[in-house]
């Protein structure tokens, strides 16, 4: 019944032009993609503020210039909060689930939710290459916390800190013990 149908058949020659389109729309996209890099790139190196707070992020180790255009422009109040507040805006700062007598765990929620996904790769870049936050990741797994949970204080950590270079004006240091 379907032998005669223009489906049935060799579909190796559709097959090549699909894979060929989409290498060319990924190639337009990526096109696309740097392009949108360079004019946010531009935008912030025109402006001395922005410049400075780009310089201030990108000392810290974990952050690269796209999370640190990221923050820029996400949370422009960073540098003028306190450390509670700036978690609490990236959806970082611990809520605990109690009632009465009762207390369940606690959990992060609420915040702008693509500042903390955007800060998860640079939480475990961080946890690699930057030995203050290095060793608060391990102390905390050492305690018996989940990879995740300790994954998501260093998030905070990264948030606050950035917080406290900026309102402070300075470059990343490492701590000296």
């Amino acid at each position: 019944k379907f032998k005669n149908s223009r489906f049935v058949g060799n579909c190796k020659p559709r097959r090549m032009l699909t894979k060929r389109l989409t290498r060319y729309r990924l190639r337009q996209i990526e096109a696309q993609i740097a392009t949108i890099d360079q004019a946010i790139s531009e935008l912030i190196s025109t402006d001395e503020s922005l410049s400075r707070k780009r310089t201030v992020l990108v000392s810290i180790p974990g952050i690269g210039e796209a999370t640190a255009a990221m923050l820029i422009a996400d949370i422009p109040e960073l540098g003028t909060l306190e450390n509670g507040q700036v978690a609490a805006l990236a959806g970082l700062a611990p809520v605990t689930r109690q009632s009465g007598k009762w207390q369940g765990k606690s959990f992060i929620r609420g915040g702008r939710i693509h500042v903390r996904n955007a800060l998860y790769m640079p939480a475990l870049v961080a946890m690699r290459h930057n030995p203050d936050l290095r060793s608060i990741y391990l102390s905390l797994t050492d305690k018996g916390k989940h990879a995740k949970v300790a994954l998501t204080a260093l998030m905070r950590r990264l948030v606050i800190l950035a917080n406290v270079l900026l309102r402070n004006d300075r470059l990343w240091e490492p701590r000296h013990t």
